[in-house]
């Protein structure tokens, strides 16, 4: 499959390497889309890609699928003409907060006849979850985050200090580079209005630690995942952009476990 890449950061310098520098048998990074193409001039040669500036062309240019790894912004500005020719996977979930923008890409699916990917990110179980709200009996769904305290608040503490308790809906805005597991899990559960979120800010962690706790008719449900950061930056989640490139390969694999 010939893949489409948006963005050049972290996560996009991890599946070029995993990709294409590492000739993957079924995946291939064609065409890059970025904002100045001579500032990544050498990821061309370095890559055998084809930067773009101009979306129309990127998206005529021979891919199958596009990735989104850059931001909020590019969802909302770039996803909804994306879609009207190609499928899309979308990393930065965050932008699906915005029921409008969400509404607008649940239209064009319907009419484009493509289709839209969201990879777990830094967060599992969304298999899970889905089956056990199948028939929509899921109660309630609560997402327990715990980060390191100098990444979310300025202040010196000795304690854990809870900096946000909610709703996801309310969590993704005040915290939108911090909460994309929330929207995810909401859209895979009960919804950014009913799933509940705690985000605690804790001095004695050094990884970002979700805890998901879910209660249904099918019974009740915990799991817990405690991230490493990406070698290449700290900032981005290891799981997350491992599991852009995981989902890519269950996309076209031959048998299908949990889908």
């Amino acid at each position: 499959m010939n893949i489409g890449l948006i963005g050049a950061g972290a996560i996009a310098h991890f599946l070029l390497k995993e990709i294409n520098q590492n000739k993957h048998e079924i995946l291939q990074i064609k065409s890059l889309l970025v904002r100045d193409k001579e500032k990544y001039r050498s990821l061309e040669s370095r890559f055998g890609i084809t930067l773009y500036t101009d979306l129309e062309a990127f998206l005529d240019s021979k891919i199958d699928m596009v990735v989104e790894a850059a931001n909020i912004q590019a969802v909302k500005t770039l996803l909804p003409s994306a879609l009207r020719k190609k499928d899309v996977m979308v990393i930065s979930v965050g932008a699906l907060a915005d029921e409008a923008l969400l509404s607008e890409i649940s239209n064009l699916v319907k009419e484009y006849n493509n289709h839209v990917y969201l990879p777990s990110g830094a967060v599992g179980g969304l298999d899970l979850l889905q089956n056990a709200n199948a028939l929509g009996t899921v109660t309630k769904v609560t997402l327990t985050t715990r980060k390191p305290a100098s990444s979310l608040i300025e202040e010196t503490i000795d304690e854990e200090k809870v900096v946000f308790d909610g709703k996801a809906v309310d969590a993704i805005r005040k915290f939108p580079k911090n909460m994309n597991v929330s929207i995810v899990l909401s859209l895979a559960g009960v919804g950014i209005e009913k799933t509940n979120v705690r985000l605690l800010a804790d001095p004695h962690v050094d990884k970002n630690i979700h805890q998901v706790d879910i209660t249904g008719e099918f019974g009740e449900a915990t799991f817990t995942i405690a991230n490493n950061p990406l070698p290449e930056n700290p900032k981005t989640s290891y799981l997350a952009a491992m599991s852009i490139l995981g989902t890519l390969q269950r996309i076209n694999g031959k048998l299908k476990i949990g889908e």
